[in-house]
């Protein structure tokens, strides 16, 4: 299990990301309009720059939705490999079985 902290530290990020997307989304607009003049621009990036890091969405990380591993996860079902093998074992998934042979 994943430290308290840092899945709230995860949570915290996304707020922050959900926040800001739509005037980050207008500030990058302006910004890389070519047909605007150069200072409008500029401008635009100082704004950008000045809203907080944790508001830009790559830096989100994936984590397990049940034990907030942060490495080897399946995007699809949102789970770290460790659990999946878990749930998948004691037939919690249906469909899904171990393989044996």
């Amino acid at each position: 299990m994943a430290k308290k902290a840092m899945i709230e530290r995860e949570l915290k990020r996304q707020r922050l990301v959900e926040k800001y997307a739509a005037k980050r989304a207008e500030l990058k607009a302006i910004a890389s309009d070519e047909d605007r003049p150069m200072e409008e621009r500029f401008k635009a990036r100082l704004k950008l720059a000045e809203l907080p890091r944790n508001s830009s969405a790559t830096r989100l990380h994936n984590r397990c939705q049940l034990t907030g591993r942060p490495k080897a996860y399946y995007r699809k079902l949102k789970m770290s490999r460790i659990k999946l093998r878990d749930l998948a074992s004691n037939g919690q998934i249906p469909g899904m079985v171990k393989s044996s042979w």
